[in-house]
């Protein structure tokens, strides 16, 4: 049961990292939860001392409670281990939909985007998140299905990053109508007439697509691509890369091509 419940709709953040991401992405603007409380172990009080402080300000400056409670009442509440005995609990973001008007207002002239299609499990769309914000990704692109109904499950696989990232909502064909629109450049991870990555121009305005192991991208993407690439192997090897995986090479490939020297 426990397996399960780690995919289902959640607005638990368990530990601290996932908590400072989701205060950080507030106080900056960027991010329109409100937060009902944060619980803490009360056995570990005087172990979290200075966070519990940090967490008391941020209490009084945005009108929530900060609350001790039993660790059996955290563990049960909690579908992780790692939580260290603090938990917040918020309302659900607001991810807009993707405008052309909306890109010019939020991002730079020549942004990056990704879009992660049909990844099947929340924590490999949390690593995925997690290396394309280091990467140095702009916004991320999400079909109306998608997993951030498991937003605290994504912040953890995350590091936060899924808190911090700008975020749209668009179907594929509707996503490449708007690139088309701002000249960006459609970049889709698939094996099918495609050309190396190495090989591949990869400088921005892009928008890359990557698909999950199974099901991949859709055709929608893949037919409106300017480029196909593929991630070439250094063996012979029948298998696909995880999304996650495939997702930090290219995201990585993309940093690398725009580095400013």
């Amino acid at each position: 049961m426990k397996e399960a419940d780690k995919q289902r709709a959640s607005g638990i953040f368990e530990g601290m990292t996932s908590i400072r991401a989701v205060l950080a992405a507030i106080e900056a603007g960027e991010s329109d939860r409100r937060i009902v409380r944060i619980l803490f172990d009360e056995t570990r009080a005087r172990a979290r001392g200075r966070e519990l402080s940090y967490l008391k300000a941020m209490s009084c400056k945005y009108g929530f409670p900060l609350e001790p409670a039993a660790p059996e009442v955290i563990g049960d509440m909690a579908l992780g281990t790692t939580h260290g005995g603090l938990l917040l609990e918020a309302t659900e973001r607001t991810i807009p939909p993707l405008t052309a008007d909306a890109v010019r207002r939020d991002l730079p002239e020549k942004p990056f985007f990704a879009m992660l299609e049909g990844i099947e499990d929340p924590y490999n769309f949390g690593y995925a998140i997690r290396s394309l914000y280091a990467a140095g990704v702009d916004a991320v692109v999400l079909s109306p299905r998608n997993w951030m109904s498991a937003a605290g499950v994504v912040c953890r696989a995350s590091a936060g990053a899924s808190e911090r990232c700008r975020m749209y909502l668009a179907e594929s064909a509707a996503c490449a109508a708007v690139m088309r629109e701002l000249g960006v450049k459609i970049v889709c991870c698939d094996m099918d007439n495609s050309v190396s990555m190495y090989d591949a121009d990869l400088t921005r305005p892009i928008f890359l697509a990557v698909g999950g192991e199974k099901r991949g991208l859709s055709r929608e993407l893949l037919s409106a691509a300017d480029t196909v690439i593929r991630l070439d192997y250094g063996r012979d090897f029948p298998a696909a890369l995880s999304a996650a995986s495939a997702a930090t090479i290219a995201g990585y490939e993309v940093f690398r091509q725009n580095r400013e020297v």
